[in-house]
């Protein structure tokens, strides 16, 4: 689906919390994603990447040096952030190996290898023990901005939007920078403040130093602008992203977004099949599929949706748990069984909006429309506007015969985004058109 908010989105259908830095790669990585003075390797007759670069040189610190707790911890969180690069879970069993063994060497008043082990927490959506590591760490060290950050994202995913919004505030001033913006930006987001989230992610690409930093921030400012509905601006900064970084993967998927919302269709089907190439996530497999499906190219499409039980079943094999992704898609395809058993999985793990969203629509697919409203409303409570959102609790409101309310709910999605969906969008003017057309 095409509803991911922007900055740090934990979960729309399973997303890798760490983005950039939550807090990055604490010294191995500096905030522009270049290494620091702290971990050098000698430059390589082949081009390579910061991550791997800093990577190779914690290994190499640990030949000479097998105790240093510190290095154990900073090798653990770069593998916790080569996961979400490569889209591959195996580096989380490393991460915590590495984490572990830094709390091993110093088990007491080791705030790096805890706020590590919070960032691997909220990675694989165990967002209760992320907030734990997190606190623990910050009782350590108030001054860790990468200890604030991982909390930050921990209370987001909990519901506890109020705790979430201090712990940034606590991060920005201890760190203003690439991290802290972009979680702001979200911040804002979330409660509807579009104005300051677009001057946060400006402010994140004020600092931005490299063309990685760069292509990061133009990456969520193409995002926020397009979930806003903006097409041509969101175009406009995917290019300027891509100019900076070249087959960037998430610069492609948004790419290909704009190419399905402007109809041009091999362009969309060539930059989807790009991005899933190189990050065959859960959530970009569906989101392809169901483009592929709103076509008319079924076949296509399951091959898509084949791809994901597979994709999930090594996530969860290596601790991450998807069921959110899980329920939406059994919601949005048939089976409210499944889709209603993962939503409750869901929803006794963290109780925010997504997982408000997901209840509410998996008992509308069930057909139990009256238990479905409560969770559709906290859904849409805080102040922001998820098209998709709004969109389901216009759906179940018009299900419960509830016209005028189910029309201006299904209107404020269409004007968000009408591009929310390439799968549902028509359904929402279908079912807009029924109730007498947009208010």
């Amino acid at each position: 689906m095409m509803t991911k908010r922007t900055a740090i989105s934990a979960v729309v259908a399973g997303v890798v919390l760490l983005l950039f830095t939550a807090g990055g790669v604490y010294n191995l990585l500096a905030d522009d994603g270049t290494t620091s003075t702290a971990a050098t390797t000698p430059e390589p007759s082949v081009p390579v990447d910061p991550l791997t670069a800093a990577i190779a040189a914690a290994q190499q610190r640990l030949e000479r040096v097998p105790g240093d707790y510190n290095t154990w911890a900073e090798l653990g969180s770069a593998y916790v952030e080569q996961a979400r690069v490569t889209a591959d879970p195996s580096y989380y069993p490393r991460a915590e190996g590495a984490l572990q063994e830094s709390m091993t060497l110093r088990p007491e008043g080791n705030d790096v290898a805890l706020t590590g082990l919070g960032a691997l927490a909220n990675a694989r959506h165990d967002f209760a023990g992320a907030a734990d590591f997190a606190r623990q760490a910050v009782a350590i060290n108030s001054y860790s901005a990468t200890a604030h950050g991982v909390l930050t994202d921990a209370l987001t995913q909990l519901g506890d939007y109020p705790g979430a919004t201090a712990a940034l505030q606590r991060m920005l001033a201890l760190r203003p920078g690439i991290a802290s913006f972009t979680r702001a930006s979200y911040d804002f987001e979330l409660h509807g403040d579009i104005d300051n989230a677009r001057a946060a992610l400006d402010q994140a690409l004020e600092g931005a130093q490299g063309s990685g930093a760069e292509s990061f921030c133009l990456y969520y400012l193409g995002q926020l602008a397009f979930t806003n509905g903006d097409v041509d601006e969101a175009a406009k900064q995917f290019a300027a992203g891509l100019a900076r970084a070249p087959g960037d993967p998430s610069l492609v998927l948004g790419q290909a977004r704009v190419d399905a919302a402007l109809g041009n269709v091999d362009e969309a089907v060539n930059g989807f099949q790009s991005a899933v190439d190189a990050r065959p996530l859960p959530e970009n497999l569906i989101e392809f599929g169901q483009y592929l499906e709103s076509i008319g190219r079924m076949e296509q499409a399951q091959d898509q949706f084949d791809l994901v039980d597979t994709v999930r079943t090594l996530f969860e094999a290596n601790g991450v748990a998807d069921d959110l992704g899980t329920a939406l898609f059994a919601a949005d395809h048939g089976d409210p069984a499944t889709a209603l058993s993962a939503a409750q999985a869901e929803y006794e793990r963290r109780q925010n909006i997504d997982s408000s969203d997901a209840m509410g629509w998996a008992l509308y697919s069930a057909g139990r429309y009256a238990e479905a409203m409560p969770y559709a409303t906290a859904a849409t409570s805080i102040g922001g506007t998820n098209a998709l959102f709004v969109y389901h609790r216009g759906m179940i409101e018009s299900a419960l015969g509830m016209g005028d309310q189910a029309r201006a709910s299904l209107t404020l999605a269409m004007e968000t985004n009408p591009n929310f969906s390439p799968l549902l969008a028509d359904d929402a003017e279908a079912a807009l058109a029924a109730l007498g057309g947009p208010n």
